[in-house]
């Protein structure tokens, strides 16, 4: 990979870390609900009459904007609502990795390798730390709640697996389409139709700017480049830099927002860490000794 590349692959990569913490600020304005409905509202709106629809069934589109996007997404910003630091957040998404693992080996059959048990196990012993620190901002509420997102993500990829090799970006707008009017209507009734009204009228330069990152730069930008970097180069190349997304979650919220960084919070971070390297490099390390 080119160096040029590279840099682009982590640019993409502190995008998504430092997105975290842009939803931890959007949060402070608007409604969680609120939010996800205008991340996936503006993704869609205008760019799906000009954005061809992608050649699959439009039964696995509803099923990957509602699973992917709309319950992945409330569930992820009502766990950071409710008290989930975005380093944390950042950290405990990445067990998707083993959860999305265990659907495989259910939906399609794949077994389970010893690299696999063994970083799932290292990985999870990192997120039990963290659970043994519930308290002080980390409630269990949100606690479970991003988890229950992280499965939502490794349920979407099983879809995703199923609807094949497609283009990103028109799956993404048009996914976003199917996403956005249930969001809508369940935030006007859970969170009431005042409060969004209260919001979308006092939109300040901040709340704004945060709408704008989440769904222009994290979503747009990010899902496209990455697209793009998958299509030029081998899965293996690329993949291994998500690692680096907790890594840029964890420390710009520690410099943007003061969080405060507990020796438990980065030993469970180097163990989730190691755990999903294990996983990822795997094959490499276990099947180049077996050639040998």
């Amino acid at each position: 990979m080119q160096w040029s590349h590279c840099a682009l692959t982590v640019l993409v990569i502190a995008v998504w870390g430092f997105n975290f913490v842009v939803i931890k600020v959007g949060l402070e304005e608007i409604p969680p609900l609120l939010l996800v409905f205008s991340r996936f509202f503006l993704i869609s709106i205008p760019a799906v009459f000009f954005v061809k629809r992608p050649a699959v069934p439009f039964k696995m589109i509803v099923g990957y904007g509602l699973i992917m996007f709309a319950l992945q997404f409330s569930l992820l910003f009502l766990g950071m609502y409710a008290g989930v630091s975005p380093g944390l957040a950042s950290l405990l998404m990445q067990t998707q990795v083993f959860f999305t693992v265990l659907l495989a080996m259910m939906f399609f059959g794949e077994t389970w390798h010893l690299w696999q048990i063994i970083g799932g196990l290292v990985a999870f012993s990192g997120i039990a730390l963290v659970s043994m620190n519930l308290g002080g901002g980390l409630t269990l509420l949100g606690f479970f709640l991003v988890i229950a997102s992280a499965v939502c993500w490794s349920v979407g990829n099983v879809i995703s697996k199923k609807i094949g090799k497609v283009n990103t970006v028109p799956l993404v707008i048009w996914s976003s389409l199917v996403a956005w009017p249930p969001l809508l209507m369940i935030s006007l009734m859970v969170e009431g139709g005042d409060k969004v009204l209260y919001a979308l009228q006092h939109l300040t330069w901040v709340s704004g700017g945060a709408v704008l990152y989440i769904t222009y730069l994290s979503t747009l930008f990010g899902y496209g480049v990455w697209s793009w970097l998958l299509h030029h180069h081998p899965l293996g190349a690329v993949a291994p830099f998500t690692l680096l997304v907790p890594v840029f979650g964890i420390l710009s919220s520690v410099l943007v927002l003061g969080e405060p960084l507990q020796s438990w919070k980065i030993v469970a971070a180097l163990l989730v860490i190691i755990g999903l390297c294990i996983n990822m490099l795997g094959p490499r390390v276990f099947i180049g000794k077996i050639k040998k």
